[in-house]
C-alpha cells in the first residue's frame, strides 16, 4: 500500500475537533486533489490488516448521475484515517482550531470508495471540478481503523424503500399517490398501511407495496397520461369498489389473501386493462359506471388463505391470477 505523496498538499480553512478523544480534521478539497490523496486497503492485502470490499462500478455510476443534478446534489463527507501524514498548523493563536492541513502522505479511506469512483467519473465526463466534504482522523491504529469501518457498515441501517418513497413524494408522481392512499381518510388503504415500511398488527401494506402496484395498475398507455390526482382518484375508486365487494376479506389479512401483495398485484394487473377498456378517448377519463360494474363481476370469487390462492406466490402468480381476473371481468 503506497501512502507516499510526491509532493505536499495543503489544505486550508480546516477545523480541528475532537471525536471521542481523537483529534480529526473537517473541511473541503477539490476534487482533482482528494483523488490523488488517499489509498485503499483492499480486504486481502497480504498484511491481514485490509478492509475494503472492490468497487461496484454501477454504484459508482449511479453517484455520478445523481452528481449531475447539480447544487441539489449533496453528500456526506468522505472519512478518512490520516494515520499522522498531515500536520495542523493554525492561522492565529486566538483561533487555534482554525487552520490549514499539510499533508505529507496519503491517508487511508475509511468510507466513501463509490462516491469517489463516481465523483473521478463525474469530473471526467464533465471536464469540471468541485468541492469534497471530508473528515479525517488525526490517527487511527489499524485495529480502530478496521473497527469504525464494520461499524458503519453493518450497524447503521438504510432507511428502507418505503420511507424512501415517501421522502421523494414531491418529485415521484407515484411516490405522492401511495403516500395519499396511506395518509387520506376516504382511501381503502387508510388503516392497513405503513409509510415507514415497518408492518404490524394492522398494518401490513407498505408505501413500497403500493408503489409498486400502483406501477401495475397504471402502466397501459391510457392511463400512464393521466395527472397524479387523476390517478389518485381512479386508485380510490379502483380499490374502494374491490373492498365493498369482499369487505370482510379486506380487513381479514391473516385468513384471507386479498390484501397480500400478491394479490393486490394481481388486481392492478387486471384493473389496468379493465379501466384501460373503460376510458373514454373523447373526453380522455374513466368511464366510472361501467368500471364499476365490470368490477361486480369479481364476486364470488374466493380469497381464502386455504383455498385455491394459497400457493400463489411471486410476479408469476400475480400475472396467472390477473388473467383469471381479466376473464371474468371483461371476458
Amino acid at each position: 500500500m503506497n501512502n507516499t505523496l510526491p509532493n505536499q498538499v495543503v489544505i486550508e480553512n480546516v477545523l480541528l475537533s475532537k471525536i471521542r478523544g481523537k483529534i480529526a480534521y473537517q473541511g473541503n478539497i477539490s476534487a482533482s486533489t482528494i483523488l490523488n490523496l488517499f489509498y485503499v486497503k483492499p480486504y486481502n492485502d497480504p498484511s491481514g490488516k485490509g478492509y475494503q470490499r472492490p468497487v461496484d462500478p454501477k454504484r459508482s455510476h449511479d453517484f455520478a448521475i445523481y452528481l449531475s443534478k447539480g447544487e441539489d446534489a449533496l453528500f456526506t463527507p468522505i472519512l478518512l484515517n490520516a494515520a499522522s501524514h498531515w500536520e495542523f498548523a493554525c492561522y492565529n493563536r486566538e483561533r487555534p482550531s482554525f487552520g490549514r492541513l499539510i499533508c505529507k502522505g496519503k491517508a487511508s479511506l475509511m468510507d466513501g470508495q463509490h462516491r469517489l469512483g463516481g465523483i473521478q467519473r463525474y469530473i471526467q465526463e464533465t471536464n469540471s471540478d468541485l468541492n469534497v466534504p471530508f473528515l479525517s482522523f488525526h490517527c487511527l491504529d489499524e485495529d480502530e481503523e478496521i473497527k469504525l469501518f464494520d461499524t458503519i457498515n453493518t450497524k447503521a441501517k438504510g432507511i428502507g424503500p418505503s420511507l424512501s418513497k415517501y421522502l421523494r413524494r414531491d418529485s415521484d408522481e407515484l411516490s405522492w399517490v401511495a403516500t395519499q392512499l396511506l395518509i387520506q381518510k376516504d382511501s381503502p388503504f387508510h388503516n392497513n398501511g405503513s409509510i415507514t415500511g415497518k408492518r404490524n398488527k394492522g398494518r401490513h401494506i407498505t408505501l413500497q407495496n403500493l408503489y409498486r402496484t400502483l406501477g401495475l395498475l397504471f402502466r397501459d398507455r391510457k392511463l400512464s397520461v393521466f395527472s397524479k390526482e387523476e390517478k389518485l382518484s381512479l386508485a380510490i375508486f379502483y380499490f374502494s369498489q374491490v373492498k365493498e365487494l369482499f369487505p370482510s376479506e379486506w380487513m381479514d389479512y391473516k385468513g384471507q389473501r386479498l390484501t397480500h401483495i400478491v394479490c393486490l398485484d394481481a388486481l392492478s394487473i387486471a384493473g389496468s386493462q379493465m379501466l384501460a377498456s373503460c376510458v373514454q378517448e373523447s373526453r380522455k377519463q374513466v368511464e366510472l359506471a361501467a368500471a364499476g360494474r365490470l368490477i361486480k363481476r369479481l364476486k364470488g370469487i374466493e380469497w381464502s388463505s386455504d383455498g385455491q390462492l394459497k400457493y400463489v406466490k411471486g410476479m408469476s402468480g400475480s400475472r396467472t391470477l390477473a388473467s383469471e381476473l381479466v376473464e371474468q371481468m371483461i371476458g
